[in-house]
């Protein structure tokens, strides 16, 4: 059987550790599959699966865990070696080299560079950028999650087109639907006096809740309705001051990271990503796999492809609180059906993702599969999942 080693650092509640949970899940069903973890804490911890060899590297920080990688690649010589988030991305291809093992590395990007470097100080913005346009041709290839990712780092990293390949993000876990119907967990989704406009994601400068808060405000001026943010981070204080300031805060719940999102998604009216910028978005393309109504910022990079420029919903300017109250105004009262919504993201199924990584890391070449559930007998016969290195490394 074909090994596939994958690192990344579980550092907190993004989607990046989500995306890596539910591909190595399906990877594991066709080869072996080793995930190397350089931190190791946060929500998406304990949805690691069973079927997955977890190997908790010692070092917490990936610039430091070059050796170690190094030599883990020479004891177990995986067949391909697949790593999630810039700084892992640069350590294991710097730990390749030093390796005897020859293995190819592939990087997988989930952010907007170009974005994600805005409002940092110019010396920042150099030195990562160096670091990754030295490093990133040495890759085997680039695994981008969405077209708008792909032309960002092409032209921002002087890279050739052909190493940078699109694999949308998957979100359609084979287990959606169960989890969706589990009991509604908060008063205001069972009774259903108002409708309910939902929003997800890190409370961060990058998913702009501010403007969604704004938004709403205006929304309620004509359309009574409630407001539920799903997610933890920094700006939470000052979102909840923002509430009180626009009068909304009765209207508002923010109820923090929630492990099974979707038994709130699939009770929203309506779902609303208002980021300045995205890698994807997934939160988007998870709310539509549940049919339910979306509006969107057409922020780069991903919510212009999710909903095809506008076709499966409304896409209005990053900060423009006024068109995007519009928008979700109309929406609430002119929704697409939901089969239809349901439809646009077929495409997006873990099974079909996870399919495409291996044939691309060239450890299948089958033709795709039809996804199915997982039974209970093959889930038994997975091997069980080792902590720690299964064996002494070499000096």
């Amino acid at each position: 059987m074909k090994r596939l080693a994958i690192l990344v650092s579980y550092s907190g509640e993004g989607g990046v550790e989500r995306v890596v949970n539910l591909l190595a899940g399906e990877f594991a069903s066709e080869v072996a599959v080793d995930l190397l973890t350089i931190k190791f804490r946060g929500p998406h911890v304990r949805h690691v699966p069973d079927q997955v060899r977890l190997i908790h590297l010692r070092s917490q920080h990936a610039m430091t865990a070059v050796a170690e990688i190094a030599e883990y690649l020479d004891e177990y010589r995986p067949d391909a070696l697949l790593v999630a988030k810039d700084r892992a991305g640069r350590a294991a291809i710097r730990a390749a080299r030093h390796a005897s093992h020859r293995v190819p590395v592939w990087l997988q990007l989930h952010t907007n560079v170009s974005q994600s470097l805005e409002g940092r100080d110019a010396l920042t913005r150099w030195l990562r950028l160096r670091a990754m346009r030295r490093l990133y041709p040495l890759a085997t290839g680039i695994v981008a999650v969405s077209h708008g990712v792909r032309d960002d780092l092409v032209a921002l990293c002087r890279l050739p087109a052909e190493k940078v390949h699109v694999i949308h993000n998957p979100v359609i876990p084979r287990d959606l639907d169960q989890r969706a119907d589990e009991p509604a967990p908060h008063p205001w989704l069972a009774d259903k006096t108002l409708p309910v406009v939902m929003g997800m994601g890190r409370l961060t400068r990058q998913k702009d809740f501010a403007t969604l808060l704004r938004a709403f405000a205006k929304l309620r001026e004509r359309t009574p309705a409630r407001l539920v943010v799903l997610g933890e981070g920094a700006d939470r204080a000052a979102l909840q001051a923002q509430a009180e300031a626009l009068g909304i805060a009765d209207r508002l719940l923010m109820p923090g990271f929630q492990s099974n999102p979707y038994a709130w998604l699939s009770r929203a009216d309506l779902f609303v990503l208002s980021s300045a910028w995205e890698g994807f978005g997934c939160a988007l393309a998870e709310a539509l796999a549940l049919g339910i109504p979306c509006v969107s910022t057409d922020c780069p990079s991903g919510p212009s492809e999710i909903l095809d420029r506008g076709r499966y919903g409304p896409l209005v300017a990053v900060g423009d609180c006024t068109a995007l109250a519009q928008a979700m105004r109309e929406t609430l009262a002119r929704a697409l059906p939901a089969d239809v919504l349901r439809a646009s993201v077929a495409g997006f199924h873990c099974s079909i993702a996870a399919r495409q990584y291996l044939r691309l890391l060239g450890l299948v070449d089958a033709p795709p599969v039809v996804p199915q559930a997982h039974s209970a007998a093959a889930a038994s016969a997975m091997r069980p999942r080792l902590a720690g290195w299964p064996a002494p490394m070499r000096a």
